[in-house]
């Protein structure tokens, strides 16, 4: 990419040709370049089985490359046509209590059906033969976020795939048992036939049988996709991609997925009664980048109000541009929207879009335009690095995991820990990059693993060689307490992390619900507490009352060049985690801005510094000199950013200091 990709999902196909040349005329005056098409138009291009009618896609993709813009043509291959259905029933999903899904709505199929993706294969050989060296084409869109409907079927076809898959990675069953501890209760297998699907069953089904399972489900479709892809390979030198659902989607390894795909791709909806969403939205723009290894493209976002959320509230004044300057700060090259024009019928008719139903004379229709010329003018970021000191530990195996049932408290959340902790690091003005638990972590002054319950011995030992080598590492409760089985590590808890934290646990102890517990440093403590034995460690802060009141709640390990804190409670985030964050923080000596007000983003990407307001006044930033890159402005001393705004400065030189 030379220029910032600006577009969104075009469906043609639901207006009469003479609007199209309206939204084409419409598309260069917001600076659009680029458009997926295709998406849900199988029933379309072949309205019966082996009949095909490509004339009003012929027409689009001419009028479209006509005029200046590229298309990102999608395989249509996630919203089956009805005939497919009645022809062959066994491709219906299957749910986990047995009821075979209806048509009427896309997706809803079982990624392992022969019939569904011989059905595939051939609808992506006829669009790749015919588009494959369109001149239009400059990206393909494969099937539409993977999983949406639910990863896992669990249909009898599915069954027997899994069954194949287990066989294949065990290779005989005593591997089997052996690995997922089957002795206990008697759950022993004599052949891998005897293994059944977990669908509806009686509590306490064997946690590594349901572990292999999502792990099964998830390359189910991303097999559905690589037959996709090369395919397509065959026919175009175009790049591929899928639209990631970052983070929401917590049944799919994106690390893993990421590795078959050309460019990294996620769909972002802000959550629009949560009043931290720009946080959420910055968490998920930094877990896109981290996954992608670099720049990426946002493929889907809105412009406004969804559909599907309970209360689907409209984005204020400001704030599609806000959220969407964020996503490029965090190293996107390309913005895109769900969707052009506003659909008129479906589920999806009062979803915003960059034409609302309102038309041009509109605030939505004339921020589009805005934006459009920002991104223009903001095209020297595009390939630039975001720089980041700070790794968080993020594994979906270890989330699939730990929310698997009969954990010591239904308080143990995954996404609540990471939350947090990005929360704190977020409001004190440091970028965080994303990592697996085996990965380089060489180039990071501080690792924080917030919520690493399953963690393997080749991850734990990466750990402690960063730590030896002179890394600092935080690590959060119910960390190290697995393998990637689900079973226990051998001895006392956190299992492999003993040595690199000094100490063991006696015992857990979960809170009731809405109890908390005081710490002789002023903190406070939610959630969890833990009968620490300390062996090495020192303690720095121990909690005044509870199950563990005058054991350690807080403790730092001196290791090899450098040191691992462990932290046994949930820490509230004023008196207990942000001094926290901030004592380790400045021990790793991470850089980062002082003094600057929570409400104020700011990202440094490649030589740009990006300020963002999302607060009701305005705040001035001291300590960086440059010139706007959208006004031109030259600032010398200090930068004021407007309530709401952003300004993006092509800096010179940079030393924040403060804000006022």
């Amino acid at each position: 990419m030379k220029t910032i990709r600006y577009g969104g999902d075009y469906n043609p196909e639901q207006w009469p040709e003479e609007v199209w040349h309206e939204d084409v005329r419409l598309m260069r005056e917001a600076g659009v370049d680029l458009v997926s098409l295709g998406v849900f138009n199988w029933g379309l291009i072949e309205p019966t089985p082996g009949e095909y009618d490509f004339g009003d896609l012929d027409r689009v993709m001419d009028l479209l490359h006509g005029n200046g813009i590229g298309v990102c043509l999608g395989t249509p291959t996630s919203s089956p046509p009805a005939w497919l259905r009645r022809a062959h029933p066994e491709i219906r999903l299957v749910d986990y209590d047995g009821r075979v899904m209806a048509g009427g709505s896309r997706h809803g199929v079982c990624p392992s059906a022969p019939a569904y993706l011989e059905a595939c294969a051939s609808i992506v050989e006829r669009l790749a033969s015919r588009y494959g060296d369109h001149p239009a084409v400059e990206l393909w869109h494969v099937h539409n976020e993977f999983g949406w409907a639910g990863v896992e079927c669990f249909c009898a076809v599915s069954a027997a795939a899994f069954r194949s898959w287990l066989a294949e990675k065990y290779g005989d069953v005593d591997r089997l048992n052996r690995a997922w501890g089957t002795v206990f209760w008697g759950l022993v297998y004599r052949s891998f036939d005897q293994v059944e699907a977990p669908s509806a069953a009686p509590p306490g089904v064997n946690p590594a049988l349901l572990l292999d399972w999502k792990r099964f489900s998830a390359e189910a479709h991303i097999a559905c996709y690589t037959m996709q892809r090369e395919i397509i390979a065959r026919h175009s030198e175009a790049p591929a991609t899928t639209n990631f659902m970052i983070p929401n989607c917590g049944d799919m390894d994106y690390f893993r997925w990421a590795e078959e795909v050309d460019v990294v791709s996620n769909n972002h909806y802000l959550i629009a009664e949560r009043e931290d969403n720009h946080v959420e939205l910055s968490m998920s723009a930094d877990l896109t980048r981290s996954v992608a290894g670099g720049p990426w493209m946002v493929m889907e976002h809105s412009t406004s109000a969804v559909n599907w959320q309970p209360r689907n509230i409209a984005k204020t004044p400001g704030q599609m541009r806000r959220n969407s300057l964020a996503h490029l700060a965090r190293g996107a090259d390309g913005l895109m929207f769900f969707q052009w024009r506003a659909s008129r019928a479906g589920a999806e008719k009062f979803h915003s879009a960059m034409v609302p139903h309102g038309g041009t004379d509109t605030r939505l229709w004339r921020e589009v335009v805005d934006l459009g010329a920002d991104l223009e003018r903001l095209s020297g970021v595009v390939g630039a690095d975001v720089a980041a000191e700070v790794a968080v530990v993020w594994d979906w195996e270890s989330w699939w995991a730990q929310e698997l049932e009969w954990r010591p408290s239904v308080d143990l959340r995954f996404r609540e820990r990471i939350e947090e902790y990005y929360g704190s690091l977020w409001r004190q003005h440091v970028t965080v990059d994303f990592v697996r638990p085996e990965a380089d972590l060489s180039g990071y002054r501080l690792v924080v693993a917030p919520s690493a319950y399953l963690l393997t011995d080749a991850a734990a030992k990466n750990l402690r060689g960063y730590v030896e080598r002179g890394g600092y590492l935080l690590v959060s409760y119910f960390s190290g307490i697995v393998d990637e089985h689900d079973v226990v590590h051998p001895g006392a808890h956190p299992g492999p992390l003993r040595d690199t934290l000094g100490l063991w646990i006696e015992e857990f102890h979960p809170l009731t619900e809405g109890a908390s517990l005081a710490l002789d440093s002023g903190a406070v403590g939610r959630i969890w507490s833990e009968h620490l034995r300390l062996e090495g460690a020192e303690a720095l802060a121990v909690f005044t009352e509870g199950p563990d009141a005058g054991r350690a709640a807080l403790t730092r390990n001196r290791l090899g060049r450098g040191a691992a804190w462990y932290v046994a409670t949930a820490l509230d985030d004023a008196t207990g985690l942000r001094p926290l964050l901030s004592e380790v923080l400045d021990a790793a000596g991470v850089d980062r801005p002082r003094g600057i007000p929570e409400e104020i983003e700011l990202v440094r990407r490649g030589g740009y510094v990006f300020l963002i307001n999302h607060g009701e006044r305005d705040v001035e930033v001291a300590g960086i000199e440059g010139a706007d890159a959208l006004e031109g402005t030259a600032y010398t001393g200090a930068v004021p950013v407007p309530a709401g705004g952003v300004v993006v400065v092509r800096i010179a030189k940079e030393r924040v200091e403060s804000g006022r």
